[in-house]
């Protein structure tokens, strides 16, 4: 019997020294699928990579092979026949680019050659990234392999969490990413069945708490560091963490998210919260990691809208008619995070505080609609930059 393969769209750190890492020690062939021409002929012309896990007691070098690597822009029919015959497929490719995959993805699930179903598992950095997926689809599916999905595809959601600094310049294709991870997957839609074997995948039955504390955890506290950071001109997150009164606002953001966490979820105790936040804290404190500030704080648009990790945890206290005054201040930190080169939501952000008032501004870059109780203290943060970046 052949071994288990699966696919995974996304060539990058992530998919290389994340998912494809774990895809490998579980025994799966990896595919690897990609757009990206250097990348795909580097993964084809090499057999091997490694991946490199940093911590605070050194470094663990893992080999990675048994991987092969398409360009699905020129190899489309393979991509469609290799998803029609795998036990997974993974994807990281950013939550902008789901709808684009989805279309070999569905017609690899029309074209299935096995009996058990395929597993759609994203890996992205988004809330339910998985069923937002499902969605663009389910658009290009049959209607009579859509009455039968559960018969030939499986889609879970999935939070993960692993920090991938900036590489040296010469890493080529290996990935030298953080020890600590977490990824949790959801069990409830592989049933009946099982899900895959995936070695150190936790499968969990409600996602939502995990994925909760993952992003206004570890996803608030290091954006709120990098905006800070950028707008003191330090260079890595390390740095800002090292400064006393920029780490005690990191600490003091935290335990603005740690109340909401432990409210909304009363199986997460604040003992349990308190020890989770200072293991993220110690995390991104780590100065082997080399986060640049840029680097982290960059999609500013993306990380300011509605569900994301400043307005969704603020939104949720100030409905909850609790405090909320750190999470403002790294929503004025993200605004001022404007015109940053290489990035360029961070010149649309500039551009749209430019060119709208504060109102619409506020509704524009942060979904809130007027009547939220947080929207006015929104405002007053995003005219305040205004006045000062005019």
């Amino acid at each position: 019997m052949a071994g288990k393969k699966g696919i995974h769209f996304g060539g990058g750190n992530i998919g290389r020294g994340f998912v494809a890492e774990f895809l490998h020690n579980s025994g799966y062939e990896v595919v690897f699928i990609d757009v990206m021409d250097a990348i795909i002929e580097k993964l084809q012309q090499t057999k091997s990579y490694t991946v490199t896990e940093i911590s605070s007691e050194g470094q663990k070098t893992f080999t990675i092979d048994n991987y092969r690597a398409i360009n699905s822009k020129h190899e489309m029919d393979k991509v469609i026949e290799e998803i029609a015959t795998a036990d997974t497929v993974t994807c990281a490719v950013g939550p902008n680019i789901l709808k684009f995959i989805a279309e070999p993805i569905a017609k690899g699930i029309e074209a299935r050659k096995k009996s058990e179903p395929l597993a759609v598992i994203a890996c992205e950095n988004a809330i339910g990234a998985t069923d937002t997926l499902r969605g663009f689809i389910e658009q290009k599916l049959s209607e009579d392999t859509k009455k039968n999905i559960k018969e030939k595809a499986r889609f879970a959601n999935s939070a993960i969490d692993r920090i991938v600094p900036i590489q040296p310049a010469d890493a080529g294709l290996n990935v030298l990413i953080e020890k600590f991870y977490e990824w949790c997957v959801e069990s409830e839609p592989f049933k009946p069945g099982n899900p895959p074997d995936i070695k150190g995948v936790h499968y969990v039955e409600d996602l939502q708490p995990y994925i909760e504390r993952k992003l206004f955890t570890v996803n608030t506290g290091h954006a709120t560091a990098a905006y800070y950071g950028h707008n003191r001109h330090k260079q890595y997150v390390h740095d800002v963490l090292a400064d006393k009164e920029l780490h005690d606002i990191v600490q003091n953001t935290l335990k603005e998210t740690a109340h909401l966490i432990c409210s909304k979820h009363s199986h997460i105790d604040k003992q349990e919260q308190e020890e989770y936040v200072q293991s993220i804290v110690q995390r991104i404190s780590n100065p082997e990691l080399k986060d640049n500030v840029e680097r982290v704080g960059r999609a500013p648009l993306r990380k300011l809208s509605r569900k994301e990790r400043f307005i969704g945890p603020a939104a949720h206290l100030a409905e909850m008619n609790e405090k909320y005054d750190y999470l403002l201040g790294g929503i004025e930190m993200a605004l001022r995070f404007q015109n940053v080169e290489g990035d360029e939501e961070s010149a649309e952000l500039a551009k749209k505080l430019k060119e709208m008032d504060a109102k619409e501004a506020t509704k524009n870059i942060t979904g809130l609609e007027e009547s939220h109780p947080l929207f006015k203290d929104v405002v007053a943060r995003v005219e305040k930059v205004q006045k000062e970046s005019s």
